[in-house]
């Protein structure tokens, strides 16, 4: 948060640069505790154009900022965070699935803050992901349940071995084929439900965003 005087004026030192989803560098004057920072200058590197007549990438991008403002504390940097969100914008303009690049900002936003649920193995026996035939998602601990770990309180949060295999996927840093991944619409609506189950918990609210992000 930052006062920048003379934003809206039609000639001025900011070139009408400051905007939402905007790539700016900014001249910053850090006030104390009790003040607001003070933005003298500002230049444009790129806006945030998704593609015409879709809706999906504009909510999209509203909904990354919405996390970043939600996941991160002031004058607390994340370098690695603020270059996915640029990346993450910039494949929104692309051609890539945005169901699937909005997940994986998602995941890697968890991981960077501290709070990506565990995948690869059974939160209560250790059994190993790829050796379960079915599995639960416990929200509260972050982690799968094997079928013989599982309570009856966690039927509605069954996932499907090849949900549990997109969701590694798409949170693993080293994977640069993730956007090839051709997933199915139940398995999109899976993981959408369980990326949302963590989300909401490592945030202690539910973005409003969410709600346009339809996946179906």
């Amino acid at each position: 948060s930052a006062l920048a005087k003379g934003a809206k004026r039609l000639k001025g030192p900011f070139e009408a640069a400051l905007d939402l989803l905007a790539y700016v560098q900014i001249i910053l004057y850090r006030k104390g505790h009790d003040a607001l920072d003070l933005v003298t200058e500002a230049q444009l590197i790129r806006r945030f154009q998704p593609p015409d007549k879709e809706m999906f990438p504009l909510y999209a991008g509203y909904y990354i900022a919405e996390l970043l403002d939600l996941g991160t504390e002031p004058h607390d940097p994340h370098p690695l965070l603020f270059e996915l969100a640029i990346a993450t914008l910039d494949q929104l303009r692309g051609t890539s699935d945005p169901r699937l690049v909005i997940l994986r900002f998602e995941l890697l936003l968890l991981r960077e803050i501290g709070h990506l649920p565990d995948f690869h193995r059974c939160a209560h026996c250790d059994t190993e992901a790829s050796q379960l035939s079915s599995a639960r998602y416990w929200v509260t601990q972050g982690g799968l349940l094997c079928g013989q770990c599982g309570r009856p309180e966690y039927a509605q949060s069954a996932i499907q071995p090849a949900s549990v295999t997109l969701l590694r996927t798409l949170s693993s840093e080293n994977t640069p084929d993730w956007a090839a991944t051709s997933p199915t619409v139940p398995q999109l609506r899976e993981v959408r439900r369980i990326v949302s189950a963590a989300m909401t918990h490592a945030l202690e609210k539910k973005p409003k965003m969410l709600a346009y992000l339809k996946f179906a």
